[in-house]
């Protein structure tokens, strides 16, 4: 393909050299007809009068001079893979920059010795991520809070730019956080969610009270909750409103991948719902997220649930709506 910007296409490219070879015109004048310089005109021509395709060549150059000899790299590949040397130590033992060694044995495809079985050198295939579902409803449910950047009055700068908003921006102060809190269910995806004002204990404590008996209104019996390391999950408070009966799960420190559920519902709420749309004010934005919940629970396919619903695997939730 070739750059928007070019003045010749292949096929215009064809025509000024046949005027300059096949028509006698001068390079100048063929030049000064499709409007081009003089040196182009030329180097089309004698490209057309050699044979060569009128196609852009590959920017790669034809020789380097500088390159490594077959030889050493040879050299550099034979203890990566009898000794299973890494970059630094085939640099150091040959006297070659590591930077080298490092584009040799990428050229020729060596895979990383993190890669290698180490008693037989040979590549061990990458395990699939380990992936867990719970196998009824209530078994557990994902606990979290997303922070979420209020908007300002006129739209905020992530849709509209700087420029886009009410006088260039200057005299907007942000508008603080939304704390958006949710309990999403492990085998369903089933997820109740509030729009909140802060994550003090007594808010996380009354969220979960309203999310359980959402659960129990859609028949689901809530076994465990699993959360992050956060003070309002640590309080007394927290523990005390789950009671006796629901078990506390907390994820590793500085593994988000433990409540991965939950996390991937911010990443879906926050390209389907919070930025898919220019909102000109975060109350315009919150009055839509009850809608945005409902067609996710009802409506919206889960491709980590075959493609289903969450309502699709809570046989009595759809009765809640009607």
């Amino acid at each position: 393909m070739s750059h928007p910007n070019a003045p010749l296409t292949p096929e215009g490219r064809r025509r000024l050299a046949a005027l300059i070879v096949d028509d006698g015109w001068t390079i100048r004048r063929a030049a000064e007809r499709f409007q081009v310089a003089p040196a182009t005109a030329s180097k089309w021509a004698k490209r057309y009068r050699s044979g060569e395709p009128l196609t852009d060549r590959s920017s790669r150059p034809q020789r380097c001079p500088n390159r490594l000899s077959k030889r050493k790299e040879r050299r550099i590949n034979a203890p990566r893979f009898t000794w299973q040397w890494g970059p630094h130590r085939i640099g150091y033992h040959l006297g070659i920059a590591r930077s080298t060694v490092g584009r040799v044995l990428t050229r020729y495809r060596m895979p990383r010795l993190a890669w290698l079985d180490q008693a037989t050198g040979l590549p061990v295939p990458k395990p699939a991520p380990i992936r867990y579902e719970k196998s009824t409803p209530g078994e557990l449910i994902h606990v979290n809070i997303k922070k979420l950047g209020r908007i300002p009055d006129g739209g905020g700068h992530r849709k509209l730019g700087v420029a886009g908003r009410k006088n260039g921006g200057y005299g907007n102060k942000g508008r603080g956080y939304a704390f958006l809190q949710h309990a999403v269910d492990d085998h369903s995806r089933l997820a109740y969610s509030e729009i909140l004002a802060d994550e003090r204990q007594e808010t996380a404590a009354g969220f979960w009270q309203r999310a359980q008996a959402f659960f129990t209104d859609a028949g689901i019996t809530v076994q465990a909750v699993m959360t992050d390391n956060g003070a309002c999950y640590r309080s007394r408070l927290f523990k005390a409103t789950l009671g006796d009966t629901v078990k506390q799960r907390f994820t590793k420190p500085y593994r988000p991948q433990t409540n991965g559920k939950v996390e991937r519902f911010n990443r879906t709420l926050a390209q389907e719902w919070a930025y898919a749309e220019t909102y000109y004010s975060d109350e315009a934005r919150a009055e839509t997220y009850a809608d945005w919940l409902h067609y996710y629970n009802h409506h919206r396919p889960h491709t980590g649930i075959g493609g289903s619903t969450p309502s699709d695997r809570v046989h009595n939730l759809r009765g809640n709506y009607n």
